[in-house]
Parts: structure tokens; sequence; C-alpha cells
């Protein structure tokens, strides 16, 4: 009966330590700051991770830009989700990140909207030209990459000359939905996956021939400096089956 004894003893051992493991996750709390076009299907994994591991997420949702600034001046941060390669290649050239947690996850498409009960003045990309849009919102290139993906689709499209004068520049997009659904400017550019996520105001005119912009990539990664095993943790529930799933429900590309 000796191996009976032993089996028993290790059997109580590996359930201990799992138990052990999970109450010092529950006193753990990892702060995750994302692109805001990843705020609905972040939240849910955190909800699936929390479920998991009893662990606390704590988000920053916001435009990529500046969460990168916020990363680079200091703010006490564990992973940060970028809806672009440009804001974590600068991280990573600044040695803000570890290099061996990045990770790029998902991918987008970029649309041009109206209101869904505007009166259709656009059918396409090439009717911005028109005289009778006058106003067309876009995030601010400068900080917000689909701003950014929507000035390379409009020079690619050779129409960004003919329409620079009726931009209207957002700090992130949210607001070019906010402008669009309001009627406050004729069409506006976001990514596919926001305009689903507000399907009953908006209405999606065309889709930006994926070779107009470079590719849209979300990546993310933890932050150098980071005490917490959670934030690779988080990241690995982010490129899990089950994440995948909830990223893919929500309208990204990812990997089968």
């Amino acid at each position: 009966m000796k191996w009976f004894n032993r089996f028993v003893l290790l059997a109580l051992c590996c359930i201990v330590a799992g138990l052990s493991a999970k109450e010092a996750a529950a006193g753990t709390e990892i702060t995750v700051s994302a692109a805001l076009s990843l705020k609905a299907p972040l939240e849910e994994i955190g909800r699936l991770y929390e479920k998991k591991t009893a662990a606390r997420v704590v988000y920053n949702f916001g435009p990529s830009g500046m969460l990168q600034k916020q990363i680079e001046n200091g703010a006490p941060v564990d992973v940060f989700a970028a809806a672009s390669l440009r804001e974590m290649d600068s991280l990573e050239a600044g040695g803000f990140i570890i290099p061996a947690t990045r990770e790029d996850f998902a991918g987008n498409a970029m649309v041009l909207i109206t209101a869904a009960d505007a009166q259709r003045q656009a059918y396409s990309f090439a009717d911005l030209r028109k005289k009778e849009i006058t106003r067309i919102a876009i995030g601010n290139p400068a900080s917000v990459p689909a701003g950014k993906y929507s000035e390379e689709t409009l020079r690619s499209l050779g129409l960004w000359d003919a329409v620079q004068s009726k931009l209207v520049y957002a700090e992130h997009v949210k607001q070019v939905m906010d402008y669009v659904s309001r009627g406050e400017v004729d069409a506006g550019m976001v990514f596919l996956t926001d305009a689903m996520g507000r399907s009953k105001e908006l209405r999606v005119i065309a889709e930006a021939p994926a070779s107009s912009h470079r590719p849209v990539v979300y990546t993310i990664a933890a932050i150098r400096g980071t005490k917490n095993n959670a934030a690779r943790n988080f990241i690995a529930m982010v490129i899990s089956r089950e994440g995948r799933e909830i990223l893919r429900k929500y309208g990204f590309k990812v990997s089968p």
C-alpha cells in the first residue's frame, strides 16, 4: 500500500500547490493599456482571465499614440496592446517592453461610414470628391492609428489633395463615430470592428482595398519592469484559442 499512500500524498500536494497559486493570484492586479478599438474583446477576454486565475485586470483604453507617450513617461502599466506596429516598434527601440513577450495577434480593415439614417451622398471612396460631401472625419494621423491608415488610404486612392480641406480630425475612433452618427460630418473612416459595434447608428459604405494601406496589425507586449507573471499569462490568454475566438466574434482577423 506504500505506493498508494505516496500517490495520495502527491495528489494532495498538487491540489495544495494549485490552490496556493490561485490564492496568490487573487491578490494580483495588472494594468492593461490598450487601443480603444480593442475595448469590447479585451474586456471579455479579461473576464475569462479573471475567472481562471482570480487575478484582477484594470484597463486604460485610448489612442495608441497617447498610451505610448504615457508609458514612456513612466505610467504604471503591465501590458500594452496597440492598434499598429509603429507605437510598439518605438517602445521596443526605447527599451520599454520585454521583446520576448511581444505578439502580433489580430488584424482589421478600414471602412468608410455614414450615419445609418443619412441621405446617401457617398456610395464609394471616389464619391468623397463630390461637392455635396463637405466634412469627413478621420482620426488624427499623428496619434491615432486609424487616422494614419485613413491618410494612407486616401493618398493611395489619389483622393488626399481633393479632400484634405474637408477633413475633420478626431482624437480617437469613438469621436469619429460620434461625429458621423450625430450628422456633424457627412462621412468618416474607422476600423471595420468599430463600425460593427455601432451598426444601428452607422452604415458601412465601402471597405478600403487592402493594398491601399499598410496591413492593420494589432500587437501586444509586457512592459519592462512589470513584476507580474500575470502580464505574461494575460498575453497568453489573448493569443490562446479562446482569446482568438473572442476576437473573431468581434470582427477581428485572427489566425485559425
